[in-house]
């Protein structure tokens, strides 16, 4: 399948084949909820951990003896029975919140998404994302038009899929509102649909067939 290919300008330049196994897979919607959910569980960190008895600190002795002080039977001051003691089923930072996603899954639904935002013409294949200095300000100037940003408008809203030596525009959109530069090789799921607008370099989608070995 062919789409056009645009400049900085944000005119058509030229034309390129695109993989149809990558660009044109039908809209799958629950597998790209799945492996959205799994995306964002694998990055959750268990933060909440509570105290169990054996982390709390103190009561190594027995309160009191076993038999005769007509009390109740304790052997330590920090169970979960008494106030600053541990806390018996509480959260813990031992837990495991990953999911398992086999990377034909990954792929079936990062090639979904592509599909989708090429479709909704929310993807744009550029011949060069160069810019000829790092600088913020220079890469506003030329995204802003292409995106029909107003003045008061300052969140940028794009993904930014440059070669993995273009080290000059991941410097550039880093102070940018909402922008984001990742290798081609990094694509995730999270990202493109975070972003409502995707650029592409030319050369980055022979490099996106060849890293998942299309």
């Amino acid at each position: 399948m062919k789409t056009e290919v645009y400049n900085l300008k944000n005119k058509v330049v030229g034309e390129i084949d695109l993989p149809e196994n990558v660009f044109a897979v039908p809209w799958k919607s629950a597998l790209v909820a799945q492996v959205l959910r799994a995306q964002l569980a694998n990055a959750r960190r268990p933060w909440a951990h509570a105290k169990t008895r054996a982390e709390v600190r103190g009561g190594g002795r027995k309160p009191w003896r076993q038999k005769g002080t007509g009390r109740a039977r304790h052997g330590s001051i920090r169970s979960p029975l008494w106030i600053g003691g541990g806390k018996a089923h509480g959260p813990s930072k031992l837990r495991d919140y990953s999911q398992k996603i086999n990377k034909k899954m990954g792929r079936l639904a990062l090639f979904s998404a592509l599909s989708q935002k090429l479709r909704d013409k929310e993807l744009k294949i550029f011949d060069n994302l160069a810019i000829e200095a790092p600088k913020t300000k220079m890469l506003a100037k030329e995204l802003r038009p292409i995106l029909g940003l107003k003045k008061n408008q300052k969140k940028y809203d794009v993904l930014l899929v440059a070669e993995r030596d273009n080290a000059v525009i991941k410097r550039a959109s880093a102070n940018l509102p909402k922008a984001k530069a990742v290798n081609p090789e990094s694509l995730n799921l999270y990202d493109m649909l975070n972003y409502k607008n995707i650029f592409m370099e030319k050369n980055a989608v022979s490099a996106v067939s060849k890293h998942y070995k299309i």
